[in-house]
């Protein structure tokens, strides 16, 4: 019997560090695929005060993104539309900050709305994990020179990064395909895009990566 045709994926999620070009790469495929945008949180009242490391300021911008992130996703399935949808975050990675930045006892209330809000949540169909090495994350924080991420210190930005590796090195929620993205740039060269977008057009099957060429 012959192959069947591969399916393309319905419901696609960005994700990775801050500053590594998930919310670029996913409006960049929403637009070619003529998707549905799911947009992360970026209006946490709570995240200046985390940043200023205010008292209990890390439980209150924690649960913001979690019951934030949680509505955004059951819209998206409230809604029932046709056709493919791309997420710039994925439900799980809540998780990821909440063990870096909450104390014992938040994490045990943090833990018990997660999963009761978690169980409702549709996995994807393929998650595009973007990685990049800590100092090219810091260069490119100072190059947007965004105004609450001027006060990220390098030991926490290393964190960050390391538990994102940690996270997706035992990711299996759905299938994965892992880019570099330390040597290349989606926006300013095209062939990097349009190499990615030709590999978005084959099957990914549980977890494989992808580098492509970069600059000469």
């Amino acid at each position: 019997m012959p192959e069947p045709k591969f399916k393309p994926p319905r419901y696609f999620v960005i994700e990775g560090p801050i500053r590594v070009g998930k919310s670029t790469l996913a409006k960049i495929l929403a637009e070619r695929l003529h998707a549905r945008r799911v947009f992360d949180c970026e209006d946490n009242p709570f995240l200046s005060q985390f940043y200023d490391e205010q008292p209990g300021a890390a439980f209150r911008a924690q649960m913001y993104f979690l019951m934030e992130r949680h509505q955004r996703l059951m819209e998206i399935d409230r809604e029932q539309k046709p056709g493919p949808v791309v997420s710039d975050f994925l439900f799980e990675k809540d998780k990821i900050f909440a063990y870096i930045n909450l104390e014992n006892e938040e994490l045990k209330i943090y833990e018990r709305y997660y999963e009761m809000l978690a169980a409702s949540v549709s996995a994807p169909d393929l998650v595009i994990y973007l990685q990049a090495k800590p100092e090219v994350l810091r260069q490119r924080i100072s190059k947007k020179a965004a105004r609450n991420e001027s006060n990220i210190s390098p030991e926490y930005l290393e964190t960050v990064a390391q538990a994102y590796e940690h996270f997706f090195f035992r990711y299996s929620g759905s299938n994965l395909l892992v880019v570099d993205t330390s040597d290349i740039d989606f926006v300013e060269r095209n062939q990097d895009l349009q190499e990615l977008l030709r590999r978005l057009r084959q099957p990914v099957k549980g977890t494989q990566y992808f580098l492509p060429l970069g600059p000469e």
